[in-house]
């Protein structure tokens, strides 16, 4: 880790509740990474992805057992999931990452990034479980698809800490993707403005607009649901896999 990272690990390390290791004095970076690598279940690394795989050679011995690794590039832009990505739980660490600097979570496991739909959730303060799953069963329900075949939850980060949706996700198992407000002020993606959405959070919609940011390439498959206090919208993303070089 270079100095200049030296603030974001220090942050990570006290939001995500790790330990942020300075530049070593007596060995190299490579090494002391090498002595330490098996003495933690995850790291971030806050180095290019090039970088890291120079780190990781010979180091990584069997999905079940190898830590979780997620690099962080120094502007905090992208999390991406390198190492024991679902097994190890490095999928679940980038979206926290994601969450707490503003980058965009980089998942390629099978499992999950093949996964077609993208949830976009808006709620009450005070929601519960069981109203999110109802809400979400029911938009599922209408667009004739599964919650298997959802890869992620996006909401506007006022909801970052809203308990009853944090309970859901962690129940389902399906990871968090927060959008900043800014984004989606910027870009609206809304059919039609809430005037009390505008009124609290200063937005014209969230569950719309938060899915097609965490989604680009994707179109709306369902349009804002609401039931019970909580807006669903689904949006579907082209899929496609296989090998390409280029000559």
């Amino acid at each position: 880790m270079r100095e200049a990272a030296a603030p974001l690990a220090a942050h990570l390390a006290a939001t995500l509740g790790g330990h942020s290791y300075p530049a070593p004095t007596t060995l190299s970076n490579r090494e002391a990474f090498r002595q330490c690598f098996h003495r933690h279940r995850a790291w971030i690394l806050l180095m290019t992805t090039g970088i890291a795989v120079r780190y990781l050679d010979g180091l990584p011995q069997h999905k079940l057992t190898d830590p979780a690794v997620v690099t962080l590039d120094e502007a905090g832009r992208f999390a991406v999931s390198l190492l024991s990505g679902h097994e190890g739980g490095a999928n679940a660490l980038a979206y926290r990452v994601a969450a707490v600097t503003g980058a965009i979570p980089v998942v390629t496991t099978a499992t999950e990034a093949l996964k077609p739909l993208v949830l976009g959730l808006g709620c009450r303060r005070g929601v519960t479980p069981v109203q999110v799953d109802a809400a979400v069963d029911a938009a599922l329900a209408a667009a004739s698809r599964h919650l298997t075949e959802v890869r992620e939850i996006a909401t506007i980060d006022l909801k970052r800490h809203e308990a009853g949706l944090l309970a859901w996700c962690r129940q389902q198992g399906l990871p968090l993707r927060i959008i900043a407000r800014a984004d989606i002020r910027c870009r609206p993606w809304q059919r039609e403005a809430s005037a009390w959405v505008e009124q609290h959070a200063g937005v014209a919609g969230v569950c719309e607009p938060a899915a097609l940011i965490a989604a680009p390439r994707g179109a709306l498959l369902l349009e804002k649901f609401s039931r019970d206090g909580v807006s669903v919208a689904i949006v579907e993303d082209p899929l496609w896999s296989g090998w390409a070089s280029c000559l």
